[in-house]
């Protein structure tokens, strides 16, 4: 039976990167995103574009509810949705700080919710795979407070999830990637770019396609005796 994954932030770059190996792994992949334009431009064998504003728990549920009735259940959910508010400490409107905890964290959260649900019951070890930030552990880099936050819940909520669910053999892990290049290069100053990708030990930002062939790992079979990790990826950047 072909498994089920479902991927949010389907159509930004890390999004695509993340569909194409699962597809190549053989699942069936429902992409949830905002952007339906990029939805339909990524139709494909194996692909369902399932347009859905993560920023509202009503339409998530929605959305959840269709995969149910379409497919019985879940077998894996990448929370990959996610960006990069710039705005520096103490001048962080409200409203920003509310909208980066609400995608990068809430969203992750009640896809969690409905994903976990679904996976209830089915056959192997599901996985839930929540894509995080070096910014929650890196405080030379530059990221502004509200996002490293939004990304340390997410992290948090990884373990606890891992933990209340490791008898119905649902696996949770983290993926915190350092720079990596995606269409989010775009919210940084050419300087900040230039010096963040000078930090790290290869010279160049990791590919989108690289962190997505962790997350292939993860929900493959090998993954199946991981889960409450948080995986670093930075070419060994922070170790000393």
């Amino acid at each position: 039976m072909t498994r089920i994954a479902v991927v949010t932030g389907a159509a930004g770059g890390m999004g695509r990167a993340i569909v194409a190996r699962l597809i190549g792994d053989g699942m069936h992949v429902i992409g949830l995103d905002v952007n339906a334009d990029g939805l339909a431009d990524m139709q494909q064998a194996g692909f369902q574009a399932m347009p859905t504003d993560l920023m509202k728990v009503e339409a998530i549920a929605d959305s959840f509810a269709q995969i149910g009735k379409e497919h019985g259940g879940v077998d894996a959910l990448v929370n990959n949705a996610g960006t990069c508010f710039m705005s520096e400490f103490p001048n962080i409107p409200a409203e920003e700080f509310e909208r980066q905890m609400a995608l990068n964290f809430s969203a992750a959260f009640h896809c969690c919710q409905a994903a976990i649900k679904l996976m209830l019951g089915r056959d192997g070890v599901r996985k839930i795979v929540n894509i995080s930030s070096n910014g929650a552990y890196n405080f030379d880099v530059f990221d502004p407070p509200h996002y490293r936050a939004s990304k340390a819940a997410l992290d948090n909520l990884t373990k606890d999830l891992a933990r209340r669910f490791a008898r119905d053999k649902i696996s949770v892990n983290s993926i915190a990637p350092a720079m990596t290049e995606t269409p989010l290069f775009g919210v940084l100053s050419k300087e900040v770019l230039a010096k963040a990708i000078a930090q790290m030990p290869h010279g160049r930002a990791m590919q989108a396609s690289e962190i997505a062939a962790w997350v292939g790992f993860l929900i493959s079979s090998a993954g199946d005796i991981s889960s409450g990790n948080v995986i670093i990826l930075n070419q060994g950047r922070d170790v000393r």
